[in-house]
């Protein structure tokens, strides 16, 4: 810590101050920056959250983007280790953001960004960054050009906004890579490069992008393409690990969870070695209510469905199982918001 005449608590180093303050749980934040300016200063600054990181001390939250029946824009936080789970609304989301569908959505460290969005005719390249130890929003460097439904991931600490529709765009074969140390984009342009894109993980050190396939030109409605960050190359996907793409996807411990919605609620796993889809969990849809989307925390599965209702499995408990089988589930809310998009965060 840095000297100033103001001890964090009276009698005590700094350094030792610190070890205290860190541990108070994370729900209680919001009450320690009201202590005094120097505790204030503390919670929202990098080196608070560093400390907990190395010492083991972070908690992961979830946040999800939802829209309701008007086309209203809405978002939540989970804190998962409460004893009374439940989504809580977050307040103070900019105007210009509450009527953008199409939205990107990502998290680097304590921010949380919203990119582009709106629609094909009136795409927009506004970025939106959240800044949770601060709870306040601020708009930050636009994309380099307009994007709606792109595919944004987080990769090596740069958020990658890849393809996605807009009308006022030249190029649609392109993608926008963030820095947020600069708080700048840059714009690369490959033929590879896909606009219309269904879903995107991250999958040993490569995005792969779920693409809308041309009627005229593909016999199947969905392919998907691979982009190496680290050599800057493009390629397809594996034919088979995209036969079995059927839905949202998220990466567990490097392996691919996908949930096919196409005909009830089943969870489904890539095996890598036998290049093949294994059925993990039929899910009851009464509990899903889908469309659902999918997030993870260490290897909990979160499936959130409409009105946020939350179905949460332990993949290191999962098998290959016929019938119905759920895990622990987490109330919603008593509308029916459609869910958009959930990412983790963890501080």
């Amino acid at each position: 810590m840095e000297e100033n005449q103001t001890s964090l608590i009276s009698g005590l180093p700094d350094d030792m101050a610190l070890s205290c303050l860190a541990r108070v749980p994370r729900k209680y934040h919001a009450i320690l920056k009201c202590v005094s300016k120097r505790w204030r200063e503390l919670v929202c600054c990098d080196e608070f959250y560093d400390y907990r990181r190395v010492h083991s001390l972070s908690e992961t939250w979830m946040y999800a983007l939802c829209c309701d029946r008007y086309g209203k824009i809405w978002f939540y936080v989970l804190d998962p280790n409460e004893s009374q789970r439940r989504w809580k609304c977050v307040p103070g989301l900019p105007a210009r953001a509450l009527n953008k569908m199409g939205m990107g959505f990502e998290v680097i460290g304590k921010k949380v960004y919203l990119l582009g969005g709106g629609g094909w005719l009136d795409a927009t390249n506004e970025v939106f960054c959240y800044d949770v130890s601060r709870n306040s929003w601020t708009q930050v460097a636009s994309l380099s050009t307009a994007r709606c439904d792109s595919a944004c991931q987080v990769y090596d600490g740069k958020i990658y906004a890849i393809g996605g529709l807009a009308s006022t765009r030249s190029d649609p074969y392109s993608w926008d890579i963030f820095d947020p140390r600069t708080n700048s984009w840059e714009l690369h342009s490959n033929a590879c490069a896909v606009p219309e894109v269904e879903d995107s993980v991250v999958l040993d050190g490569k995005i792969y992008i779920r693409c809308q396939a041309s009627a005229s030109t593909m016999s199947s409605p969905f392919y998907a393409v691979v982009y190496e960050p680290s050599s800057g190359t493009w390629q397809r996907a594996d034919a088979d690990m995209v036969s079995g793409w059927q839905g949202p996807a998220v990466v567990v411990d490097g392996t691919l969870y996908v949930l096919d919605q196409s005909s009830g609620t089943k969870l489904m796993m890539w095996q890598k070695d036998k290049r093949e889809w294994v059925a993990v969990k039929r899910l009851s849809t009464l509990l899903t209510k889908p469309p659902c989307q999918l997030a993870a925390i260490g290897k909990k599965l979160f499936i959130v469905g409409k009105g946020l209702s939350t179905v949460v499995l332990d993949t290191s408990q999962t098998g290959s199982v016929e019938g119905a089988m759920v895990g622990t589930s987490i109330p919603g809310l008593i509308t029916s918001d459609k869910v958009l998009n959930c990412k983790f965060q963890t501080l």
